[in-house]
């Protein structure tokens, strides 16, 4: 039976920029469709274009105008012999030029080339500076020993319980990070694999010098490990090691300059709405391989250094599309069919542009420490930020996320001593560069990012003030945050929070903060002292200062609700600020891809309307070998989803109080529960039901829940949809 088969040729170039920045997307495409009919249908499982065709198609590009009939050749040759060619069939994903304008670098191709991963981070390795010189036999020797003594200690029976032994193995460890400190990785690595704590590989891959084993050298030097730092660590490193330390009462005494006003207030609104759009967790996925494995067994699929061995050698049980799949990052196309849907589905553009858009952290994909580098983490934010640039009207406001770092998650508190306080200026330096650059903030506010690890406080356009801030300093995986654990702020973030909060509120100003890791929901994330903290600033601000508070991280579309006086009293008279946990563009892990757009009164900068849009992961399949992309579709708004059952006033705004008003309505039917759940996943074929009165009930539970301290009070099993839940 014969075959018609229509073939598009796809020739990229890039056109400089005013600046002289190359654009970043792919701007101009020369496309030719030849239709071949053939007497026996070819199997063709996906036409891929990789630098070998680019370099023949850019060759050939000259001869196209006089001499097309090459083309045809070339294409029916390429048809005819697949096999002999298949070398040519790597991955369809753009590979632009991405030039740097606050490094002033053009990136190289193989940092991002699905078929160079690299296996080591280059990066420069920070250790503490020992307080001796002691020679390399000496230092041999007595790395030796302290190995000796851990092993002593897990293998006898003098010391008993889990705790106790590895509070007493990190007190022989510390010695060791004072003295030898280059030696401490490989003797963690060393001990890792001989009492099979995990696999040698993820051994290596956690406390190799490369990745976080010089991180936890510093840790050891500075923590107080036979303290409360100690505790932490242990827990860090095994939850059988020690119990998770709880939170530990807050010491208030001078810890705001002035008192709450008497009868403070939120401001009336304005009657006037502006869009605001809100991003998260993008994760670009640049090194993604269409047509790779997209069901592998570990890690971040659609990789072509990841299958999956249960298939065979050489052979993909799951091929990945070219738009994306559940358990892989977001791919280019992906991420410009997201960006080039916003104009058309808010109705903005650059004659009726957005008021701003606010973006809650995590660019960069989910790859293994081994594989990411500082150039890793610079591409990428170069390139998404150049992207919103493109495609999104109005200043962006972005905060970082834990992924948005190298080592991932680590940020070193200013205090530690020497260049220890500094190893991350540099990503502080970039950003803050990149935002000021794209006109986005002012020289002021991109002072404040590089002193404030990438926070800063800007008042906008409109009037409202924007205050974001580094929540790696209270996320778990931050493991220099086991330094000093008693004192909440060790790093002073909340310290610039608090001045930035005073002085809005002796203004008369309004604030938005903008974070990623969220301070509560299930208190899985966060550590328990600092969002402890959190919650009395916000208490301490709100209602009459903080409209509204941001997060992203878990990928979910979910909500939470701050109280007065700590959260003790959870009704609707003492609900204070609603915290918003925005919808993520990367579909990882079992997730549709959404975008959402707020109404916001520019009077009191309330929310007024919240609508979500999203992409159906599940489709993308269908979509390869068509000329159609993926379509944000519209998934709900917030006040027709629960204002009927909350009998909340058209006229009233999505504060607190209303999210209150949903739980209670929630506890009356749980068959609302069950529509939060739908749309906490975007309506994913893979996310799990909410139908069990025990589901609905942590539910509530966790929409209540601002802080660890009271989201560990819910019931467990119930917070994310990405996995069948395990709560009973």
């Amino acid at each position: 039976m014969a075959q018609a088969i229509n073939i598009n040729l796809h020739l990229r170039a890039t056109l400089p920029f005013g600046d002289k920045r190359i654009i970043r997307v792919v701007v101009i495409t020369y496309s030719i469709t030849i239709t071949i009919t053939l007497a026996q249908p070819v199997n063709i499982a996906y036409p891929i274009i990789t630098k070998p065709v680019i370099v023949i198609t850019s060759l050939l590009l000259i001869t196209i105008i006089s001499s097309p009939i090459i083309i045809v050749v070339i294409i029916i040759i390429i048809i005819i012999i697949p096999s002999r060619l298949s070398f040519l069939f790597a991955t369809q994903e753009p590979q632009p030029a991405l030039y740097d304008p606050v490094l002033n670098i053009t990136y190289p191709l193989n940092l991002t080339n699905p078929d160079t991963i690299p296996d080591n981070d280059p990066d420069p390795i920070y250790y503490p500076e020992p307080i001796a010189n002691l020679s390399t036999p000496a230092a041999n020797a007595f790395i030796k020993n302290i190995v000796a003594q851990v092993s002593e200690i897990i293998e006898g029976t003098s010391i008993v319980g889990n705790c106790s032994k590895c509070i007493a193995s990190l007190s022989v460890a510390k010695s060791a990070a004072l003295l030898v400190p280059e030696s401490v990785p490989d003797a963690m690595v060393q001990l890792c694999k001989k009492y099979k704590y995990y696999s040698n590989a993820t051994c290596e891959e956690k406390f190799q010098a490369t990745t976080f084993g010089a991180v936890w050298t510093q840790v050891l030097a500075f923590a107080d490990v036979g303290g409360s730092d100690g505790h932490y660590i242990c827990n860090s490193l095994s939850r059988t090691f020690c119990p998770a330390p709880t939170t530990q009462p807050l010491n208030m005494t001078g810890l705001f300059p002035k008192p709450k006003p008497a009868n403070a207030t939120a401001p009336r609104p304005s009657g006037k709405r502006v869009k605001v759009v809100h991003l998260s967790d993008f994760h670009l996925d640049p090194r993604y391989a269409a047509g790779s494995e997209s069901n592998c067994s570990t890690g971040l699929c659609c990789r072509t250094n990841n299958p999956n061995p249960f298939y065979g050698q050489g052979h993909i049980g799951m091929p990945a599309s070219l738009y994306g799949e559940f358990r892989c990052d977001t791919p280019y196309d992906l991420a410009l069919a997201a960006l080039q849907a916003v104009g058309p589905l808010t109705g903005s553009g650059k004659d009726s542009p957005l008021g701003w858009s606010i973006y809650t952290g995590d660019l960069v994909s989910h790859d293994p420490q081994s594989q990411l580098s500082r150039a890793y983490v610079e591409y990428t934010e170069n390139s998404v930020f150049g992207m919103f640039k493109n495609y999104i009207t109005g200043p962006v406001f972005a905060a970082l996320g834990n992924h948005d770092s190298n080592p991932e998650a680590i940020d070193a508190p200013h205090n530690l001593p020497g260049p220890l306080g500094q190893q991350q200026s540099w990503h502080y330096d970039h950003v803050a560069g990149l935002w000021q650059h794209e006109g986005w903030i002012d020289a002021a506010a991109a002072q404040q990012a590089r002193t404030h690890y990438g926070a800063y406080s800007i008042k906008n356009h409109f009037g409202l003030r924007v205050i974001t801030f580094n929540t790696d300093f209270w996320y778990r995986a931050n493991f220099l945050n086991f330094i000093n654990t008693t004192d909440p702020d060790n790093s002073g973030m909340f310290k610039f929070m608090i001045q930035e909060l005073q002085a809005a509120e002796d203004a008369g100003e309004r604030v938005w903060i903008v974070g990623h890791v969220l301070s509560g929901w299930d208190g899985s994330n966060p550590l328990p002292n600092p969002t402890d903290l959190f919650y009395q600033i916000i208490d301490r601000y709100s209602p009459h200062v903080i409209a509204n508070v941001f997060f992203g991280h878990t990928h979910e579309d979910q909500v939470m609700i701050y109280y007065a006086n700590n959260g003790t009293t959870r009704n609707a008279a003492n609900a204070l600020t609603p915290g918003w946990m925005g919808p993520s563009v990367t579909p990882l892990t079992n997730l549709n891809s959404g975008i959402r757009m707020y109404e916001v009164d520019t009077g009191s900068f309330d929310i007024y309307e919240a609508h979500t849009w999203y992409a159906d992961v599940n489709s993308f399949d269908h979509l390869n070998g068509t000329n159609a992309g993926p379509t944000y579709k519209y998934e709900y708004s917030t006040r027709q989803a629960y204002g009927a059952a909350a009998a909340w006033s058209d006229a009233a705004p999505l504060n607190a109080t209303f999210w209150h008003a949903v739980t209670e309505a929630m506890e009356r039917n749980n068959s609302l529960v069950q529509k939060f759940n739908t749309y906490q996943g975007r309506m994913s074929v893979k996310s799990p039901n909410c139908t069990s009165a025990a589901c609905a009930n942590a539910k509530v539970c966790y929409m209540r829940s601002g802080s660890v301290a009271l989201g560990l009070q819910c019931p467990r099993g119930f917070a994310s949809v990405q996995s069948p839940y395990t709560g009973t």
